[in-house]
């Protein structure tokens, strides 16, 4: 009867060794696994060079999981380049779901934007992943795939992840923080080259970094907190799930974060044209966030079809990061990338057919 077991994707170098200790191979064939998988990103273990035929076949038939390939990488099922490179990737799972990762590059990164869940339950309304709900949270070599696929088709490494892509990193910490220990140990990246993005789930942040710190020894990561409004009754029209965790509340949790990890905040706020963008709500933002050492990363909306928000001027978004700055808050402007092929944040919705 065959084995069901954790696909090798994921596992790490001493857990690989042991692996081939138990099948009776040389503990060095751990370290031919863990180089095939994470150096050469191989797709099954005939791919991986010098390994015994008959221990490759045995691994094959016997360490399955859930019926998939014992590595557990993905189907790419569709692949959309935009004018500026970023390019969005939909992936096939084992159990026939479907999920988005994006990579975007610059002149000296490779930024992956990955996905934490297939769907999302906070239905943002700005936001097209949350419009079908929720299927599942990913585990660890679902999230490690998407990094390794971008390498893969982009044909270069990734210098940073941000897990904003599909679904809430809070609703699933384990695995989030699981593949972030991976992708440091494993594929060489720094933690803070990697950044988890949350809109806020109640009681999770302080959990987030009780389990950093037990997980991963220290927590440098940076954690980006969605605002999106300056006040409890707007967010609440913008992320339904804000009325069970009120804004006074959330800004607690980020204060005892920083005080357990010693980490600045990022807040990330999307620009709604005529809605959240005038002056005197840059204004109550920076009185919210005193006395925080934070950053605040403003964001043009990015059009989506179920919701008629409008997309701000240059001129509002240059107004309100004007605001801030004179109020002595950090701020910065980030550039939407892939909105010709629906790749930017907030458009992510694993779309097969054309769009």
């Amino acid at each position: 009867m065959a084995l069901s077991r954790a696909p090798l994707l994921g596992q790490g170098l001493g857990a690989l060794e042991t692996l081939a200790v138990e099948q009776g191979q040389p503990r060095y064939r751990g370290r031919q696994l863990h180089d095939g998988i994470y150096a050469k990103g191989a797709r099954s273990v005939a791919e991986i060079k010098g390994l015994p035929r008959l221990w490759s076949e045995s691994l094959s038939q016997t360490f399955l999981a859930d019926g998939g390939e014992v590595i557990g990488r993905s189907t790419q099922l569709k692949c959309n380049v935009a004018r500026d490179g970023t390019t969005k990737l939909l992936l096939a799972t084992a159990d026939g779901l479907s999920l988005e990762t994006v990579g975007i590059p610059s002149r000296d990164r490779l930024t992956v934007c990955v996905s934490s869940q297939v769907g999302c339950p906070m239905g943002c309304r700005f936001c097209a992943t949350g419009k079908g709900g929720l299927q599942r949270s990913l585990e660890v070599h679902e999230i490690i795939d998407q990094v390794l696929t971008i390498r893969e088709v982009m044909g270069q490494r990734p210098s940073h992840v941000v897990f904003m892509g599909m679904g809430e990193p809070l609703l699933n910490t384990e695995a989030v923080l699981d593949a972030i220990g991976c992708l440091c140990t494993d594929l060489g990246m720094a933690q803070r080259q990697i950044t988890v993005s949350t809109v806020g789930v109640a009681s999770q942040l302080p959990n987030l970094a009780r389990l950093a710190i037990e997980r991963l020894g220290r927590a440098q990561f940076t954690l980006a907190v969605s605002l999106h409004a300056p006040d409890q009754q707007l967010r609440e029209t913008l992320i339904p799930t804000a009325h069970a965790y009120p804004i006074a509340e959330l800004l607690e949790d980020c204060r005892s974060y920083v005080a357990v990890t010693g980490r600045r905040i990022s807040f990330e706020y999307i620009l709604l044209g005529g809605l959240n963008d005038h002056p005197r709500q840059a204004a109550a933002l920076a009185q919210l966030l005193r006395g925080f050492q934070s950053h605040v990363n403003l964001i043009a909306y990015n059009p989506i079809d179920e919701e008629d928000f409008e997309r701000p001027s240059p001129e509002r978004v240059a107004a309100f990061k004007a605001a801030l700055e004179q109020r002595h808050v950090a701020v910065s402007v980030r550039a939407s990338r892939g909105l010709d092929e629906n790749a930017a944040c907030g458009q992510l919705r694993r779309r097969i057919g054309t769009e």
